[in-house]
């Protein structure tokens, strides 16, 4: 797969700033031109693989940091924030943005750190101001939801437990024993009404309910081997500056990456992929994971030198309410919009039990993604059945390789999506339910089109 283009001016500008170095001395030291520097700064070059290297080597520089928070949250992230109402009449395109990244940085973080404490906007603004979860998944954002060095102790662990014995819960389970003095216990559900999984430290129990399956018995096991990576984990915790509450369900998220890093080894995982075309079902079985885990498995293969396909996910219930995104490396805008498009058949998913549906959709701004949608239940509910669907996808000219998409036209035909209605400015679209924010609904009493109404400056 070729590598993505990685323009990261600003964090190598924030470095040499950080330094109190002129752009000439950096580059001396670098081994490279003053002139390229310069339009490395400038987001008019990419950042090569030799000059991450040197930047490394020169400064102990963490590369990481690269890929890490853009100003703002990206393009993506400014233009969900300018679709508020309030900036309507101010008609700032994507040329715009660009340039206001590359030669702004700053102000556009300023702009959008005071956009978010503000809590501006209308239906639009997803600004996450007060909201733990947001602030987490900014955070998770930030990291391209790839944590090196947990996937690191995970696949140590993973392989010195495969070399004691060839049954990954089995042999978790003695390694908690022995280990960690925790024994395992399945009980009936009656005897955990509400619950499937609990450590009670008295008894020195991992409690599981015998409404789990073989999948997520082990991973709760794998979840509970979290704690030989606690350092790394608590690290990244408190790097991240959240409040009490963003904190916990930071760790939790951490603690559950360690666990799929340890179902899924990176390396082997990996592997797999690549040689089976990203077969999901075949991943499953091999793995002894579910889909959901699997495919928010896709969404971390971002290892230096070793990348996989950059895959995004979203998972939503009947009613459109977002329970789970990442959009990971993929910058795909379908897992961050303010919205969901009915025309994305990611909502046909939910009547279409155990099967897997593909769609190549085109987004606004003209990108091309190739998506995979299920419906899934989760387990451990006896009364009223939850059900979500899961999509996930990735840039269409990233997809040529993907089992899914064999006989497909990746350049051919794609469904014109969008993201929400309130954000969407599509003019012909038969589905369309509400005028875009900040665009007057215009009904004409003499004639009427395939959509309900036109908005002004359509």
């Amino acid at each position: 797969m070729a590598e993505q283009k990685l323009f990261a001016g600003h964090a190598v500008r924030r470095l040499r700033r950080q330094l109190a170095l002129t752009q000439a001395a950096m580059a001396e030291a670098l081994g490279v031109s003053a002139s390229y520097l310069n339009l490395v700064e400038r987001n008019q070059r990419p950042v090569s693989a030799m000059l991450m290297l040197r930047l490394s080597e020169v400064y102990d520089f963490d590369p990481r940091k690269l890929a890490a928070a853009e100003p703002g949250g990206g393009m993506e992230a400014l233009r969900r924030r300018l679709a508020d109402p309030i900036f309507a009449d101010l008609e700032i395109d994507r040329q715009q943005m660009e340039e206001w990244l590359a030669g702004a940085p700053g102000g556009a973080e300023a702009f959008a750190r005071a956009y978010d404490r503000i809590g501006a906007g209308g239906p639009v603004a997803d600004t996450g101001a007060g909201d733990p979860g947001r602030q987490v998944r900014r955070e998770i954002e930030r990291w391209r939801n790839h944590f090196a060095d947990l996937d690191a102790v995970a696949e140590a662990l993973a392989d010195e437990l495969r070399q004691t014995a060839g049954d990954p819960y089995g042999a978790m389970a003695e390694r908690l024993r022995v280990k960690h003095q925790l024994s395992v216990r399945i009980l009936p559900a009656d005897v955990m009404p509400g619950l499937l999984k609990r450590l009670d430290l008295h008894a020195r129990q991992i409690q599981l309910s015998e409404l789990l399956d073989m999948p997520g018995r082990t991973f709760a096991l794998a979840e509970r081997l979290s704690q030989e990576a606690r350092g790394e984990i608590d690290a990244l915790v408190r790097g991240a500056g959240l409040d009490r509450a963003g904190e916990r369900l930071y760790l939790r998220h951490l603690v559950g990456y360690f666990a799929a890093a340890l179902v899924m080894p990176y390396g082997r995982f990996l592997r797999a992929c690549e040689t089976s075309g990203y077969d999901l079902e075949l991943l499953q079985r091999r793995f002894g994971a579910n889909f959901e885990q699997v495919a928010h498995r896709l969404t971390t293969l971002q290892r230096v030198g070793a990348r996989g396909l950059p895959f995004f996910l979203i998972r939503t219930d009947r009613a459109g309410q977002v329970s789970k995104r990442f959009a990971g490396a993929s910058g795909s805008p379908l897992a961050e919009g303010p919205g969901l498009c009915p025309l994305w058949n990611l909502t046909e998913a939910f009547g279409r039990a155990d099967e897997t549906l593909t769609q190549l959709v085109e987004t606004e701004e003209g990108g091309r993604w190739f998506t995979l949608s299920r419906a899934r239940t989760p387990q451990g509910a006896q009364g009223v059945k939850a059900r979500f669907a899961l999509g996930i996808g990735l840039a269409a000219a990233e997809a040529r390789t993907l089992s899914a998409a064999r006989g497909v036209d990746l350049a051919g035909e794609a469904v014109p999506v969008g993201l929400g209605c309130r954000a969407c400015t599509r003019p012909d679209c038969p589905q369309r339910s509400a005028p875009p924010a900040g665009r007057a609904a215009l009904a004409n009493e003499r004639e009427s089109g395939v959509t309900p109404f036109g908005f002004a400056g359509d």
